[in-house]
């Protein structure tokens, strides 16, 4: 029998709490309750959780500081929840990590849904060198000091491995196979989120400015903002 996915669940509304875990458990995934801050940052640590379902509301250390903590070291799947509904409080949650972004209330078959769907995208089956050799094509593209291996999830900058979350990494690779080529926030969120997520198109600007962070200096390759469209990977060979 296969193991069961551990879902961290971190909320001081101890009804909420349980309503989440029965959840869960209806879905038959393994779930953790704890009620703050400090005791979300033990139980990462000690429960080794598959996702972590986050409050941004906990007494002492909040939400936003616990994501913080866990991304200075994890790229552990997170999702917010949060009663607060404003467009910056979501950016907020996005740009230090989020995964996702629930609005209380919500419904309980969107939060299995979204649950599902994160954890989809965040683990991705191992393929043995013999059968990524023998059997399956390589999806890969490289340009001067880049290269970014869908095959693999992994992407290398001018000889050295850069960390990336799986979702950050599609829409990089997305962007890069159609070098020149102008989407719009609609066209990205459908092609690299597709149904598994139900958002605003700010998203893709939270991940296209993480992805700047990560590439500075380049000469013949960015990122490029075409204002009142959206993006593209602009490459000019010298």
């Amino acid at each position: 029998m296969a193991e069961k996915q551990r879902i961290l669940i971190v909320d001081d509304d101890e009804n909420i709490a349980e309503l989440i875990n029965l959840y869960l458990a209806k879905e038959c995934f393994d779930a953790k309750m704890v009620h703050d801050g400090e005791a979300a940052l033990v139980a990462v640590r000690d429960y080794r959780p598959d996702l972590v379902l986050l409050d941004v509301m906990l007494p002492g250390i909040d939400g936003y500081e616990v994501l913080r903590e866990v991304r200075k070291s994890s790229d552990l799947p997170v999702i917010m929840l949060s009663a607060k509904g404003e467009v910056f409080d979501k950016v907020l949650g996005l740009e230090l990590g989020a995964d996702d972004y629930m609005i209380k209330p919500f419904d309980s078959k969107e939060l299995v849904a979204r649950v599902k769907a994160v954890l989809r995208r965040f683990h991705h089956e191992a393929v043995s060198p013999t059968a990524a050799t023998d059997d399956l094509p390589v999806e890969k593209v490289s340009y001067p000091g880049l290269s970014i291996n869908l095959t693999d999830y992994s992407v290398s900058h001018n000889g050295d491995l850069v960390d990336m979350p799986p979702r950050e990494l599609e829409l990089f690779y997305f962007l890069a196979t159609h070098p020149n080529q102008v989407f719009t926030r609609e066209q990205l969120l459908d092609h690299i989120w597709s149904y598994d997520y139900i958002g605003d198109t700010r998203t893709v600007d939270v991940h296209i400015k993480r992805l700047r962070q990560k590439f500075r200096g380049q000469n013949s390759w960015k990122l490029v903002t075409v204002w009142g469209i959206g993006y593209k990977f602009e490459y000019r060979e010298d």
